[in-house]
């Protein structure tokens, strides 16, 4: 492909292209993101290879591989199109059949739809599914339509026509005018408003540079990962923007290295970008000069802190460093920079193309356009949601994941990471923007949401993320180390019933202090799960403390089985799992456990028939 020299040529070819594709033809679309690859998705793609080249039909109907369709839980997932039937749960093993049905009329295949759990019919069409009817795919609706290897698939959707836009008639001062107004904020967990930033960044003389920060750390997030493996060109595309209004020649993408597929498709796009000069020397003929460089990040978790995240890039160790100056004063090699998420940047064509008011009509008065959410944890429904800013958690839990599973009762939903709080099941109405988490005591972050049932212990998962905490403080200032650590410590003694109601003190003044003195977010908003769940489950930390007593009953040191002689039926099922010989009798006759021996690990209740296994509250101890 020859290098396109001018705008009108990229106009001509997207024509071409369109021009060129029938869309009447066949075209079976199967998700390949990282989830669906796990459960099988490239077995399905051979399948479908397979039964179209068995039927003599490989040159009439199509096979994609695309990004990631969000609904996780139900992968491998598939569309054919042109009828957009949403098929799910789809194996090797269906392709045939799905083969079939597009060669004779197309006749649903019944069993591969989805089926609604509350009315019990069968869905034809994605946008019909429950977990997709409340969304707003802004950022992520074009991830079940390209082939995210293939630039051509993105132009033939409309992609590079917002770069196109601003090189034809926009000015530098337009561009940041226009993402001003349109309220976008940072995605990546701050918030800090994008155009602000940019503008901070143009005072401040050239060369200039651009970061974008894909070091996607919190434990369940996944959402710039799949956002890079399904559509990396949109990402590219913003970066380009940015770079034209900030006068950057030389951009990195920041990529976590155990993201291999986001990785390999972030490469490819940013190599056929520079084939069809979109990259390079002379964008479009405009002069423009522009390299995008794919850094990959070793994992730390502080990285993901935009200081922290320019040190790695230099090539120094991973550590913060005091702000002011910021870094669109003073970045990376000491020249002006601006960082921004994943999201962020893929934002920038959203606005071009629909226009600043279009965006800001979108969400709430101070928190503007949409937002990806992974939705993961005690939820029927996991996966990535995005959803216009102000949506309910209540609108988010159960009309979009589908309610607890079990029909278990909600407890908390811990948004924004290892460092965002835990906000209670009696708060289910909040509406989900910046400024609302955080008078709950929680924050936005990057978009991680992890749903926790009535079986969380919230003094288990307090220490949970401390400990993760803990492991991920780079160690550079005191506040944040023996902070971490501290708590660390103290919620360990309290799940092993050996707290006091003075560590309960302790923790809310070491928070505090950890919030004034940290040298970064990290250790600033590390104290978030410990101060939440204080404030909100005081009564379960003073369960484990005055009472010995864990109401989950996940804390194993206050845990103790017996077993009921009435229903033991001495079938010696408990025996033979029994790791630590803690359980006696012989078979046939009743057993009983030698508490002194027993490790608590529960496999004896989990394999107990008649549940003859108790807690040694005498409470029965849930299995499910």
């Amino acid at each position: 492909m020859p290098r396109l020299k001018s705008v009108e040529e990229l106009e001509s070819l997207r024509a071409e292209l369109r021009a060129a594709r029938d869309p009447k033809r066949p075209c079976l679309t199967v998700c390949a993101g990282s989830g669906c690859t796990a459960a099988g998705a490239h077995d399905v793609l051979a399948g479908l290879r397979r039964a179209l080249a068995k039927h003599g039909l490989q040159d009439a109907i199509d096979v994609k591989s695309t990004g990631c369709h969000g609904f996780c839980e139900r992968g491998p997932l598939m569309i054919v199109w042109p009828e957009g039937t949403f098929y799910n749960q789809v194996t090797a093993n269906d392709a045939a059949a799905i083969v079939a049905s597009v060669s004779n009329g197309h006749v649903p295949v019944e069993k591969l739809l989805y089926r609604d759990p509350v009315s019990g019919k069968r869905v034809i069409r994605e946008e019909e599914v429950p977990f997709y009817a409340r969304q707003q795919r802004v950022l992520f609706g074009n991830n079940g339509r390209i082939d995210p290897k293939d630039i051509k698939d993105y132009l033939h959707v409309g992609g590079y026509a917002a770069l196109a836009r601003v090189l034809s008639t926009m000015s530098p001062e337009q561009i940041v005018d226009a993402v001003t107004r349109s309220g976008l904020r940072g995605r990546g967990g701050a918030g800090f408003p994008t155009g602000l930033k940019w503008k901070l960044c143009r005072e401040n003389p050239a060369p200039r540079y651009l970061i974008c920060n894909g070091d996607e750390g919190d434990p369940g997030a996944f959402m710039d990962r799949s956002l890079l493996e399904g559509n990396p060109h949109s990402v590219a595309e913003g970066m380009i923007i940015g770079a034209f209004a900030l006068g950057v020649q030389e951009a990195y993408v920041y990529v976590r290295a155990e993201y291999p597929l986001a990785c390999e498709h972030l490469r490819a796009a940013i190599d056929q970008a520079e084939e069809y000069g979109l990259l390079g020397d002379d964008i479009l003929g405009t002069g423009m000069k522009l390299r995008i460089h794919l850094v990959k990040g070793a994992g730390a978790f502080v990285c993901g802190e935009e200081t922290a995240l320019i040190a790695s890039l230099e090539g120094r160790v991973g550590e913060p460093h005091p702000r002011p100056p910021y870094p669109a004063q003073k970045g990376l090699w000491g020249r002006p920079t601006v960082i921004n998420n994943v999201k962020t940047w893929a934002s920038v064509p959203v606005i071009i193309n629909w226009g600043p008011d279009w965006y800001a009509g979108i969400g709430t008065e101070k928190s503007k356009g949409t937002m990806v959410f992974s939705l993961v944890g005690k939820i029927n429904n996991t996966g990535l949601v995005e959803v216009p800013m102000g949506i309910t958690l209540r609108e988010m839990i159960y009309d979009i994941g589908g309610g607890i599973p079990g029909g278990k009762a909600l407890k908390a939903i811990q948004i924004g990471g290892p460092s965002g709080g835990c906000i209670p099941a009696d708060l289910i109405d909040l509406p989900i923007d910046y400024e609302r988490l955080t008078e709950a005591g929680s924050m936005m972050g990057s978009g991680g949401m992890v749903v926790m049932d009535e079986t969380t212990c919230m003094v288990d998962i307090a220490r949970y993320f401390m400990e993760f905490l803990e492991d991920e403080s780079c160690g550079q200032c005191f506040p944040c180390r023996k902070g971490t650590q501290r708590m660390r410590q103290i919620l360990t003694r309290i799940c092993a019933g050996n707290g006091t109601e003075d560590d309960l003190l302790l923790l809310e003044d070491l928070g505090w202090l950890m919030k004034q003195a940290s040298l970064c977010a990290l250790g600033q908003t590390a104290a978030n799960p410990v101060l939440t769940t204080l404030r909100y489950f005081r009564d379960e930390y003073l369960a484990h403390i005055r009472e010995r007593r864990c109401p989950a009953k996940v804390c194993r040191e206050l845990i103790f089985y017996e077993i009921e002689p009435t229903l033991c039926d001495g079938c010696h099922a408990c025996v033979r799992v029994c790791a630590g010989d803690a359980i006696l009798g012989e078979k046939e006759a009743i057993h009983t456990i030698d508490r002194a021996k027993c490790t608590r690990c529960g496999a004896c209740l989990e394999v107990c028939q008649p549940r003859a296994v108790r807690a040694g509250t005498g409470e029965l101890v849930c299995r499910n």
